[in-house]
């Protein structure tokens, strides 16, 4: 029987957990997840797991923050004044906002914070920091 390895297409279903058990997401009763293996359109520990895996196998897969989204990085975290902020926009916690980095590229940033004065604006992604441990079957390799 043939086995997963780079450049596979495959198809999968999962359950993504936290380390407290939390059920983050899962594609149980729901579509399958397809992706081709090697072009890192997921996170490195999910794709290096399926690796070797046979159609119809299941495992249960633990990935460190670094292996997942990384590390939670203070520096993505930064305060602007809210005179920066667009007239239109009425900021609250937890509301999503895309902003341009000095560089010119675009990034999502998380509003955690409000004053009278400033908004704090967060960029790490929302795993960031995060273990995960993903429940993972294998359906087919196309």
């Amino acid at each position: 029987m043939a086995a997963v390895k780079n450049g596979d297409t495959i198809t999968v279903h999962y359950t993504l957990r936290l380390e407290d058990g939390t059920v983050l997401d899962t594609s149980e009763n729901s579509d399958p997840l397809t992706f081709t293996v090697g072009e890192k359109t997921l996170i490195e520990g999910f794709e290096e797991a399926v690796i070797n895996m046979q159609p119809g196998e299941r495992k249960t897969v633990f990935i460190p923050a670094e292996n997942a989204y990384g590390g939670y990085r203070e520096e993505h975290v930064i305060e602007v004044e809210r005179n920066q902020l667009p007239s239109h926009l009425s900021p609250e916690i937890g509301q999503m906002m895309e902003i341009r980095a000095a560089d010119g590229a675009t990034v999502f940033v998380e509003i955690t914070e409000i004053t009278d004065s400033h908004v704090t604006l967060d960029g790490n992604h929302p795993l960031a920091g995060k273990n995960l441990t993903f429940d993972i079957e294998l359906v087919s390799i196309a």
